[in-house]
């Protein structure tokens, strides 16, 4: 199904809640509920990526009509808010007695999550934000002020650490160089020793602590936002 007709079964559905006439369920169809579209979503993606979801693709893999889906959701971008909101799901830890501590648990959180589902990262920005990232974003203004952060400057905190996550996951799910080739650059820079003396001693090319450095990228960040006390 190309993207014009699955625009036209979306224009077709009209609001969630009303199916088109002469497009009733059949009695053997099995029960569609929002949380199974959003869990069968979620699987596509993850498999096919965005441009793999279609509502016809949706509907067969959950052995049901295509009219169907629009009882529950009103076009593909209402599947594609659900999938994302599922998958950013948060449990906020209870105490506040650390902020540094939560705000790095809400960000290493948040950066598994789209590293798992590479392509939620590429949905989110042009998304509006569902209740889980906003659930996400009222925790770190909750732990920016209990660091100290006054009101004035919560939201270019936020926009920071918001674009720090958001670029560190896409770099880690797009960076391509294999270990091989990633090897032969880090060589060749050596060669090359005087015109780039330090990336040659950092060995730059050849560090893959994508973790580790998520997290001392985060502490600078931090010092700067609010420094240690």
């Amino acid at each position: 199904m190309n993207a014009s007709e699955d625009g036209m079964a979306d224009k077709a559905g009209g609001q969630r809640g009303r199916r088109p006439q002469g497009q009733d369920a059949q009695p053997n169809e099995p029960t569609l509920t929002r949380e199974r579209i959003a869990a069968t979503a979620v699987n596509m993606l993850d498999a096919k990526g965005l441009d793999g979801l279609t509502m016809r693709g949706l509907a067969e893999a959950m052995g049901s009509g295509v009219m169907s889906l629009y009882w529950h959701v009103e076009n593909k971008e209402a599947v594609f808010d659900l999938a994302l909101d599922t998958v950013l799901e948060y449990s906020a830890p209870t105490s506040l007695q650390d902020w540094r501590g939560d705000i790095v648990h809400v960000l290493d959180d948040w950066r598994a999550t789209m590293l798992r589902h590479p392509w939620s990262a590429l949905l989110l920005p042009r998304r509006v934000l569902g209740p889980n990232i906003l659930v996400r974003l009222e925790r770190l203004s909750t732990c920016l002020s209990a660091g100290g952060v006054a009101e004035a400057d919560v939201n270019a905190a936020i926009w920071s650490l918001w674009n720090y996550v958001m670029g560190a996951t896409v770099t880690r799910a797009s960076f391509g160089p294999s270990d091989a080739d990633r090897a032969v650059s880090q060589e060749r820079l050596a060669e090359l020793g005087s015109l780039y003396p330090f990336l040659g001693r950092s060995r730059l090319l050849l560090d893959d602590d994508w973790d580790g450095t998520f997290r001392r990228g985060l502490d600078f960040l931090l010092d700067g936002i609010a420094p240690k006390r």
